[in-house]
């Protein structure tokens, strides 16, 4: 055994599963495609029990800034190269990569950082590709260590401590090393034992003091190895730091391999490992020692490793990030001031659960919105699976689940990690008188549907009539409630934002300030071009006249832009009062917007036999039987009461109130009075 080359205990890499969850967060949220170097940290243990490999652990803490190791762990340093694409990965100089870690390692020990944190020996590096859509996980470890120029040998065999050391000197040694390490933050891998009047652990700088009485110093490290006759990994830099800084002086050394194992539930130190070292010094180097130190894989063959962890993972975990991965890819190189959270935060509340209902869910799943609530009265007919894609046949068995229901569940089969909740209500309509008996049910409905709109932040109208929309018009107009109504045709359909009036809003009826641009607190709502109330508009409809008949893409067409308008609303920076853009032409899509999806129009408009879309916009109207200041404060001063009188009596009542009768009065004389002044022929004749 006598000068036979010290042979080390290579490292084996041990990640955590919550590493990669970690990493694939940050590659998505903050690394995207830059590949450079990220600085992070593993720990290893110097008290595994036999049979168990020298481990290098990494895990989900080893992006922290701060470091925190477990208790009787030891920090290691490492880089991160994590690569866009596999040849990205395959392609990368390996050599190159672990030459300038080697370097890094000998300039520390140069300098004399190494005497001072000698955790900087213990240095790894770790190079991957993140299959984000595959969850596979492709990776290579080095851990540098410096070779010497000349072997290094063991003058005598290994020996344990408890050969050499007395009980007595083995507890002495014991407690000084848990006093040095209590001293310090963090546990320091690298230390002195002297051995003068007493056993004492020092750090490696009180070398210097013994350099005329060395034979009263061991050098000592935290050793993972658990093999009877050889050290673990890191005593390959400490010795090169050794022979750098003191091999002028020192021809032979005892190193102490300390391992702080348990045998039988009792601490035990004694099988740590005593070597006598022949060294050579390394003090007249001038160029950096060859550096060694990639990681074999599961065939002992220099390669990479993998890990599929899509079996692995909580699937509810998956779904969730897999949803948002096309989000923030968007964001890579598309859209990097896109704010994901606004839109993932907003409660989405949608009127109606039919063919539009169904389509803008979906849509909106696709946005990362993880709040929305249906409303809808009516159940699953068998008409609806082919047109309403949250729906299939055995939805319309045994009469029909409700359709809010039924949608609610389909969406969290879809993506379970939304909350979706259906409700079967009734919403009431102007027009629609309410008797005695169902007065109660009325107000239970209204209140219901306050509720509702007050704890969400934008309303979807996708209700099959007119008069339908009235209500959640008037109370998203009273909240201040972002509101989207989509109506379809044949073959035309309409999306348009409701206005959102600002407190300190300019009078209704002011004109407009610009052709081009209307303030979003001066925008109309669905109601502000009619100049009649709403009513029953279902009563002696036939069967066509009374269903929403249409081509089939219509309703995918509107939804889609429905749900698109909300977002580019949640990206302005004045939300719901946006202004509204009214011009779609090339040029002033070039110009620098505020909201950066691009336009955000007031109404968008689709002519789908000429395939033709058109962004009007109108101003509020001060007459509106919806979202007016006379409406609104009406029901907020007198609430189901006034509701009741508008149910009961709508035309007459609202007009009256709003003063379209008055209108209707006057536009009536002038007609008549432009008639008379007119006709000459008439005058003659009295």
């Amino acid at each position: 055994m006598a000068n036979k080359p010290l042979q080390f205990a290579p490292f084996s890499s041990f990640l955590d599963a919550g590493f990669w969850h970690k990493l694939s967060d940050n590659k998505l949220n903050i690394y995207g495609l830059d590949e450079s170097p990220i600085p992070i940290h593993g720990f290893y243990f110097n008290g595994d029990p036999v049979g168990v490999p020298c481990r290098m652990n990494v895990e989900y803490t080893s992006f922290d800034e701060i470091v925190k190791t477990p208790t009787r762990c030891f920090k290691t340093v490492g880089t991160l190269h994590n690569k866009n694409t596999i040849d990205s990965f395959k392609e990368c100089d390996k050599k190159c990569l672990l030459e300038q870690s080697g370097k890094q390692i000998w300039e520390d020990i140069v300098s004399g950082r190494a005497i001072e944190d000698p955790s900087l020996l213990s240095r790894f590096l770790l190079l991957t590709y993140a299959d984000l859509k595959k969850y596979v996980y492709y990776y290579w470890f080095a851990f540098p260590c410096l070779c010497p120029p000349l072997d290094i040998t063991m003058v005598t065999a290994p020996v344990t401590l408890d050969k050499t050391f007395t009980l007595e000197q083995i507890k002495a040694l014991e407690s000084s090393y848990d006093s040095f390490q209590s001293s310090h933050s963090s546990f320091v891998g690298y230390f002195l034992v002297t051995m003068d009047t007493d056993i004492k652990v020092q750090e490696v700088k009180g070398m210097d003091n013994y350099i005329g009485d060395s034979k009263k110093v061991m050098f000592a490290f935290a050793d993972p190895c658990t093999l009877d006759g050889h050290p673990g990994w890191p005593l390959r830099n400490y010795l090169a730091l050794i022979a750098h800084r003191w091999g002028d002086y020192l021809s032979e050394i005892q190193v102490l391999c300390f391992r702080d194992r348990s045998k039988d539930g009792v601490r035990d130190i004694s099988s740590s490992l005593l070597l006598t070292i022949k060294l050579s010094s390394m003090k007249g180097l001038t160029e950096c020692p060859k550096c060694v130190g990639w990681e074999k894989n599961e065939r002992q063959k220099l390669g990479p490793r993998t890990v599929n962890l899509s079996s692995s993972m909580d699937p509810s975990k998956l779904a969730e990030s897999a949803v948002d991965l096309n989000l923030k890819l968007m964001r890579w190189r598309l859209l990097p001031e896109l704010n994901l959270g606004e839109i993932s935060r907003t409660k989405c509340l949608l009127l109606g659960a039919g063919t539009l209902g169904c389509n803008v869910a979906r849509c909106l799943l696709g946005w990362g919105v993880r709040k929305i609530t249906l409303v809808d009265n009516g159940k699953v007919s068998y008409s609806n699976p082919v047109r309403q894609s949250l729906f299939v046949f055995e939805d319309c068995m045994q009469g029909g689940k409700p359709k809010a229901e039924a949608a609610a569940q389909s969406l969290q089969r879809i993506f379970p990690g939304v909350d979706a909740q259906g409700i079967s209500m009734s919403i009431p309509m102007p027009g629609h008188p309410v008797s005695e008996g169902a007065l109660a049910g009325t107000k239970k409905d209204v209140q219901q549907l306050e509720d509702l709109i007050k704890s969400h932040d934008a309303v979807f109208l996708l209700l099959d009539t007119r008069e339908s929309r009235w209500l959640p018009t008037v109370m998203a107009a009273a909240y201040k409630k972002i509101v989207i109504c989509a109506a379809l045709g044949f073959d035309t359909f309409l999306v348009m934002r409701h206005g959102m009036k600002s407190d300190d809003a300019p009078p209704q009826g002011q004109p407009m300030s610009s052709y081009m641009v209307i303030p979003g607190d001066q925008l109309g709502c669905y109601f502000c071009n009619d100049v009649v109330a709403p009513g029953n508009s279902t009563r002696d409809r036939t069967l066509d006249q009374q269903c929403t008949v249409s081509r089939p893409g219509m309703s995918y067409l509107a939804s889609a832009l429905a749900v698109e308008l909300l977002v580019s609303l949640l990206q302005h920076p004045n939300g719901g009062r946006a202004e509204a853009d009214t011009s779609a032409k090339d040029e002033h899509l070039t110009k620098d917007l505020s909201c950066p999806l691009g336009l955000v129009p007031h109404q968008i408009r689709c002519f789908l036999s000429r395939y033709q879309q058109v962004l009007p916009a109108c101003r509020a109207f001060d007459k509106c039987t919806a979202c007016s200041n006379t409406v609104v404060n009406a029901y907020k001063k007198d609430g189901v009461e006034f509701l009741l009188k508008v149910f009961n009596e709508p035309s007459s009542y609202l007009e009256d109130l709003t003063g379209l009768t008055q209108m209707h009065e006057e536009t009536l004389n002038t007609e008549i009075l432009d008639f008379s002044d007119d006709d000459d022929s008439f005058m003659d004749m009295s």
